[in-house]
């Protein structure tokens, strides 16, 4: 039996156990940065397993280490762990058991994946030459990421320079099928606040009040062309606003309103230029509207670059281990991940694993309360890490 025949034979025979990994930490999610009992379960799946080389990494995280039988190249396999502060809404028996938490972007999936790849490469470690290394990370979710902190601990630092491949599920692509993207990848983010300072009182007599209801529409419309028209059409950039608090009422003026928003792109020089344009618009505007507006940024995670020669070959890998046919090139996309900070460091591939079911109607959107997947992904989802890995440091 060939190295990828033994893969498959193996991922096929421990990804029922994985499934019951994957519903535990689903039943049983936790915030970011407060993934103690999680991280407890994963240290557990990894000694039951038999690899007991493993160190705590930004409090919650955790790096793992399977050797090969012989000394070579290092890489770097990872997942994330934490939850999203969301009520399940699913009628499953796993559903989740903490109020107003939920694994809904699937990092129950990639940690469960990991210890399904973890088992194979514990197995066939006579098989192959130089190290795995396994990082259970936290915090994705929230600034400042995870990533960033794991990238600060001693025991990171001493990698050096190794190739990063990081999984994320996405339920628009079927189950069975992965996709890739070289090059840029996924948007930078950073997060806006804003307030509208005006002055209040009966809505009856709006001459005697500085409205910033009204102000704050005309920013926010304004705004747009922050993309539209300053920005060049090469480059994808987003701005979206999804939080607006007026707190007056049919009749009262408020003295302020609140807006809540985001600005995403693929160009770092544009990223820098495009919020000092935005904040000279915004506070232009309401002072020329007798009021005062204040923006505070919360800058977030860098774009995504994936290498292009690794995810070339991890692609080509990928096509040999599930066929042609059920590898997708992907479009860019414009959310944001901190499994950017690796990759602005290190040579990396991030690439999506396919988890949806029409015919299941198990369809939902990520960072929704219906999220689900079709739990025969976790097959596919550790045996491909597992190939991706051992094929690398075969060739390398």
């Amino acid at each position: 039996m060939n190295l990828q025949e033994n893969i498959k034979t193996l991922a096929q025979k421990y990804a029922p156990d994985f499934v019951e990994v994957r519903r535990y930490l689903h039943q049983n999610p936790e915030l970011s940065f407060q993934e103690f009992k999680t991280s407890a379960h994963i240290k557990k799946q990894l000694q039951d397993i038999g690899i007991t080389d493993f160190v705590s990494v930004a409090e919650t995280g955790i790096l793992a280490t399977v050797h090969g039988h012989a000394q070579g190249e290092t890489l770097l396999l990872r997942a994330d762990m934490d939850a999203l502060p969301i009520q399940e809404a699913n009628s499953i028996s796993y559903a989740s058991k903490n109020t107003g938490v939920m694994h809904a972007c699937g990092h129950d999936v990639h940690s469960a994946s990991l210890l399904l790849c973890a088992k194979i490469l514990f197995e066939l470690r006579d098989r192959f030459k130089g190290t795995v290394k396994l990082l259970f990370q936290p915090g994705e979710e929230v600034m400042p990421g995870g990533a960033s902190l794991v990238m600060k601990e001693t025991e990171y630092q001493e990698l050096g320079i190794v190739p990063h491949i990081g999984q994320h599920v996405q339920p628009n692509i079927p189950v069975g099928k992965v996709g890739f993207c070289s090059g840029k990848f996924m948007a930078s983010m950073d997060e806006l606040f804003i307030k509208v300072t005006g002055k209040g009182g009966h809505a009856a007599m709006p001459e005697h009040f500085i409205d910033p209801v009204l102000i704050a529409s005309h920013l926010i419309v304004a705004a747009q062309q922050l993309v539209s028209r300053m920005g060049s059409p090469k480059v994808p950039s987003v701005l979206s606003f999804g939080k607006v608090c007026a707190n007056g009422a049919i009749n009262i003026i408020p003295d302020e309103v609140t807006i809540e928003g985001t600005f995403r792109t693929m160009d770092r020089e544009w990223r820098k230029v495009a919020l000092k344009k935005l904040e000279h618009m915004l506070t232009s505007i309401a002072e020329g509207m007798g009021g005062k507006c204040e923006l505070r940024i919360n800058h977030g995670y860098p774009y995504l670059e994936n290498d292009k020669a690794l995810t070339e070959e991890m692609k080509s890998s990928a096509v040999s281990y599930v066929g042609q046919d059920n590898v997708v090139s992907l479009d860019q996309w414009m959310a944001a991940e901190d499994f950017a900070y690796y990759a602005e460091k290190q040579p990396a591939c991030f690439y999506l694993l396919g988890v949806g079911n029409e015919a299941e109607n198990i369809t939902s959107g990520l960072h929704t309360a219906t999220f689900n997947i079709d739990e025969t992904a976790l097959e596919l989802g550790g045996g491909l890490m597992a190939w991706l890995a051992l094929n690398h440091l075969g060739q390398h």
